[in-house]
């Protein structure tokens, strides 16, 4: 089993790739980011077998000659985790029409792109499972965050159908993380790094507590998610453990959306 992992050069993406090849699968690691070919280097140094994919999800020329090479240089995908993303945040009224079309050039659009080029193969070897990380914004509304949330919600929607067309061979599953320790989430923190802070305890107290101005509710578990978290339960609904699970959203956000 080879696994494509999309967004993989940091946070997320790249716990979900470790992930992968800590369990002693090859692993294609795509990004825009041309940081992916050290993230993979690590992976090998580690013992892993990992390849840089540079390419822009958004682009399905570039995702198809992804995945064909990836076929033929590490070997036949089993597995799909569409990891890649992009956070714009504002208010709708203020926000650039650019901001949503680029949340849904990658966040939504990547999916389709990379749901295709990889389900026909899958769907051909009658085999396979396909992992998008969108985001409990996708089902609960964020103030600020109304085009990311739109690009997830139609991420979510858009794997589940897919999960439905390429039964009963492929499954399709969505994880929904919450607050997660990753560039994106500490490039939202308003108040910029203490360096007498290194762990920037204080931002991370503010996200755990909520933001009643904001209709936005704590984190009961009193904690943000490690990537390796969500990485995890990515590996759990790829894996054989949940054979019979499919078209189905498994929320990671510590119970902040209180279950919904």
């Amino acid at each position: 089993m080879t696994a494509f992992v999309t967004g993989a050069a940091q946070g997320i993406g790249a716990a979900v790739a470790a992930a992968f090849a800590r369990a002693g699968t090859p692993v294609a690691l795509l990004d825009r980011d041309e940081g992916v070919e050290a993230t993979a280097e690590e992976l090998r140094a580690d013992g892993g077998t990992a390849l840089a994919l540079v390419a822009d999800v958004a682009d399905p020329a570039a995702v198809e000659a992804a995945v064909d090479r990836a076929e033929a240089e590490v070997g036949p995908i089993a597995a799909l985790a569409n990891v890649a993303g992009v956070l714009r945040t504002g208010g709708v009224l203020d926000l650039p029409d650019t901001a949503l079309a680029e949340s849904l050039a990658v966040n939504t659009t990547g999916v389709w792109n990379t749901g295709r080029a990889v389900g026909r193969r899958l769907y051909a070897r009658r085999a396979g499972a396909i992992v998008t990380v969108a985001s409990n914004a996708a089902a609960t509304p964020r103030a600020g965050m109304a085009a990311y949330s739109a690009s997830k919600a139609a991420a979510a929607a858009l794997t589940r159908a897919l999960g439905l067309e390429l039964a009963p061979y492929v499954r399709c599953n969505v994880v929904c993380p919450g607050s997660t320790d990753t560039p994106m989430l500490r490039g939202m923190w308003a108040d910029p790094v203490d360096r007498t802070d290194p762990d920037d305890t204080a931002a991370k107290d503010r996200v755990i507590a909520g933001t009643p101005a904001e209709y936005r509710l704590g984190i009961p578990l009193q904690r943000i998610a490690d990537p390796d978290d969500v990485a995890d339960v990515v590996l759990f609904l790829a894996s054989d453990a949940s054979r019979h699970v499919t078209m189905q959203s498994l929320t990671v956000d510590g119970g902040a959306t209180l279950g919904t």
